[in-house]
């Protein structure tokens, strides 16, 4: 059930979206990578510039809450939460849902500024992935140029840590693609065109991987 559902929005995708043909296995190789993070224990960090910063922002908003299922936390959560605020109890697991971990690079402004500053700007997102990231966690790079040296220099540091990678990009500057283990790159060369075809392509994600790690 689970696989024809998420088979279902794959499809559903690309009718949407013809021009995304040309990306269908790169968005599926996305897929497996994020779905076998996740059943492995692991987390995504994900980062980006100007408007793929706020893409990143979206993606972290998709994956930490319910998208399109609802993500009931487990029973036994209910137990131990009775056992310590009994009053309480019904209202917090009514309003708490199974999270898909996710961190937004783009979010911590006092490191941002501090790095920026004392060593180097463009190393800031790799920074970050040298510091959060293990080998079981997946980087999304979004960079609408392929040339975002932040962006690049994150990957890099993925790779040299056995962190998988996808990246997000449009047509240009393809030699990017080889720092990724997934490079989604949508047919389109202007920024505002790229970033339209990127928004479907990660609520496809995230709605394949909910679907994968969690009941309807």
């Amino acid at each position: 059930m689970h696989d024809e559902a998420i088979r279902e929005i794959f499809e559903i995708l690309f009718k949407r979206y013809p021009a995304l043909e040309a990306c269908r296995a790169d968005i599926w190789n996305a897929y497996e990578l994020l779905a076998n993070c996740y059943e492995g224990g692991g987390k995504v960090l994900i980062c980006g510039n100007g408007g793929s910063a706020a893409d990143a922002e979206h993606i972290v908003g998709e994956l930490m809450k319910g998208f399109l299922l609802k993500r009931k936390p487990e029973a036994h959560f209910f137990d131990s939460l009775k056992k310590i605020c009994p009053e309480d109890a019904n209202y917090i697991y009514g309003n708490i849902q199974v999270g898909l971990p996710a961190i937004s690079l783009v979010s911590q402004s006092a490191f941002f500024t501090s790095f920026s500053n004392d060593v180097q700007a463009d190393m800031v997102f790799a920074q970050q992935v040298y510091g959060y990231g293990y080998p079981g966690d997946v980087v999304i790079g979004i960079s609408t140029s392929g040339k975002s040296k932040n962006v690049l220099n994150a990957l890099k540091v993925a790779r040299a840590r056995g962190i998988v990678s996808v990246l997000l990009t449009g047509a240009r500057n393809l030699e990017s693609r080889s720092l990724a283990d997934a490079a989604i790159s949508v047919p389109e060369t202007e920024t505002f065109k790229i970033q339209e075809l990127h928004l479907p392509v990660y609520h496809a994600l995230c709605a394949m991987t909910e679907r994968a790690m969690f009941e309807e």
